[in-house]
C-alpha cells in the first residue's frame, strides 16, 4: 500500500466498490483511508484535511490505550488470555504437543523458549487457530440465519491490522487473536462480519442490521476498542 504525506498525517489508501469514503486508526496506529475506486488522490487529501482534528483525537486516544499494552513473558506462572480469561503458563518437560491447554493451564514444552519466543510464539498461535476455527465456526453457523445471509467460507489465520475480513465473494476470515476475547465480543465480530454480506461500507444501514442481532453492539464494540491492544502474545 502507497502511503501519502499532508503535512504531519501520513496515511495510506485503500480503494474498493463502496459507496463511501471513511477513516480509520488501525490497531498498529496507522491511518488508513477507505475510499470509492473513482477517488483521485486530491480528493481523498480535501477528506483527510477536513478531519484532520478527528484524526489527531482518534490518534491520541490510540495512544492512551496502547500504553497499558500487556508484554508477556513465556515463563512459568505469566498469564495468557483464552476466551476473556487469563490462565497461567507451565513450562513442560516432554509432552507430546508444543502447547497444551489442560486443567485450566498452558503447558508450553520447554524447548520452545530457546529461540528467544519466536517458537513459543508461533505454538500459541497454532493454539488459538485451531480452537478459532472450531468455536468461531460454530458462532457463524448460530448467527447467518438471524442476519439472513450465507457466508460462503470461513477461517482463521492472520488478517492483519483487522479482527475481521469479508471478501467480495462472501467468505468470512477471523484473526486468531479474537480467540483471546470473551466470547460476547466473538459474538459481536462474528456480527460484524457477517452484516457486511448487507451493507459493505459502516453506514446507518449497516449499524441498523448490527442492532437488529445486537442491540448492546455499542458496548461491545466499545470493550474491543479499549481492550484490543492487549489481545496478543
Amino acid at each position: 500500500m502507497t502511503m501519502y504525506t499532508q503535512s504531519d498525517i501520513s496515511y495510506g489508501i485503500l480503494r474498493s466498490k463502496r459507496s463511501t469514503a471513511d477513516i480509520v486508526i488501525e490497531r498498529d496506529g496507522s491511518i488508513i483511508v477507505r475510499a470509492p475506486k473513482e477517488t483521485t488522490d486530491e480528493q481523498i487529501a480535501k477528506i483527510v484535511e477536513a478531519k484532520r482534528r478527528w484524526i489527531y483525537k482518534a490518534l491520541a486516544e490510540w495512544r492512551d490505550l496502547n500504553a497499558t499494552r500487556v508484554l508477556r513473558e513465556f515463563k512459568s506462572g505469566e498469564g495468557f488470555l483464552y476466551l476473556g480469561r487469563s490462565y497461567r503458563l507451565t513450562l513442560a518437560g516432554e509432552q507430546d504437543e508444543a502447547l497444551k491447554f489442560l486443567n485450566g493451564r498452558f503447558l508450553l514444552r520447554r524447548d520452545h523458549i530457546d529461540d528467544g519466543g519466536k517458537t513459543a510464539r508461533q505454538a500459541f498461535v497454532d493454539f488459538y487457530t485451531s480452537k478459532g476455527r472450531e468455536r468461531i465456526a460454530d458462532r457463524v453457523a448460530y448467527y447467518a440465519p438471524k442476519v439472513g445471509v450465507k457466508p460462503t467460507g470461513m477461517d482463521v489465520r492472520d488478517t492483519g491490522k483487522q479482527w475481521a475480513t469479508c471478501s467480495a465473494s462472501g467468505k468470512l476470515s477471523f484473526h486468531w487473536k479474537c480467540m483471546m476475547a470473551p466470547l460476547t465480543i466473538i459474538d459481536y465480530i462474528v456480527v460484524h462480519e457477517l452484516c457486511h454480506l448487507h451493507q459493505r461500507d459502516h453506514t446507518d444501514a449497516f449499524w441498523n442490521e448490527v442492532d437488529k442481532i445486537l442491540p448492546d453492539y455499542h458496548e461491545r464494540k466499545e470493550w474491543l476498542r479499549k481492550h484490543g491492544a492487549g489481545l496478543d502474545v
